[in-house]
Formats: C-alpha cells, structure tokens, sequence
C-alpha cells in the first residue's frame, strides 16, 4: 500500500511541472495531393507524404516522399532530404526550402534514375496549437513545376 501511495503522489507533483511548460511540437507530419509536371508528357498526379523536425530559430529538416502518374505510362517516385527557413514567425507562415535527393521515373522502356533538386515556397497556416494546411509551389530539375496542399499535425 505504501508503494502505490509513494506513486500517486510522486505522479501528482510531477504533473504540475509539465502543465506549467509551453508545449512546443518539434515534429510535424503532413500529406497532400499534387499537381505536377513529373511526365515527359502533359501532367502527373501524385500525392505527397514529409515529416520535418524544428531547429532553433526558423529552420526545420526532414524529408519528404512523393509519387506522381499521368496514369498511362508514366510514374515517378522522389525521395527527398529538406531545409526549410520560415521568414517571419518560428515554424509557422510563410517560407522557402531547398529539395535535394533521388528521381525514380518507370516508364514502359525502363526505369531512368537521376539527381533532383528544388525550389519550394509556400505558407504554412496552423490550426491551433497541433494541426496545419500548407500550399506550396515548387520548381526543379528534372520536373518542371509542382503545386500542391498539405493538411498535417504537429506532435
């Protein structure tokens, strides 16, 4: 009985250290769909899955992870690594980011493998405290353009 008395007040006094912090989320992840340029002809369709994580300041790094089709002949997967600056508030609004990882295109006479890189800007708009939407537009090589929302939470 002791035991159990020492533990509920240890967790009572514990509790009250943690109400009084501000809750910052580190990690957010978020998905969304795409329009893009991904296929040597007309539009692809894709969606879009990242998960980045806050540094100091108004930098966050993460990845994110997209797939596109003309859904005819043509699919693209992209794996990317992410450096994002937020201009004006920590974590939140308007920002820029660089794209940088690997293009995977399958096409019916094979597969071409090449170096991506891009340029994104967008506006992330929070929810409360947990939740965001994030339209975005971005140009690169070897697409030409992509525009895309995100919905996502912040834990």
């Amino acid at each position: 009985m002791k035991k159990v008395l020492l533990i509920v007040l240890l967790f009572s006094f514990t509790q009250g250290i943690f109400s009084q912090e501000e809750r910052v989320n580190p990690f957010s992840i978020g998905a969304g769909p795409e329009w893009n340029m991904d296929s040597r002809h007309l539009f692809a369709f894709g969606a879009v899955l990242g998960l980045t994580y806050n540094l100091p300041r108004n930098f966050a790094v993460g990845f994110d992870f997209s797939a596109s089709s003309n859904f005819r002949d043509t699919h693209v997967f992209e794996p990317d690594l992410i450096l994002r600056y937020y201009f004006f508030r920590p974590h939140s609004g308007l920002f820029v980011q660089t794209d940088f990882g690997a293009f995977f295109m399958f096409e019916e006479d094979g597969t071409t493998s090449l170096i991506e890189f891009g340029l994104r800007g967008g506006y992330r708009h929070l929810l409360g405290n947990r939740f965001f939407l994030e339209p975005y537009g971005r140009l690169g090589f070897p697409f030409a353009f992509g525009l895309g929302l995100i919905a996502g939470v912040r834990f």
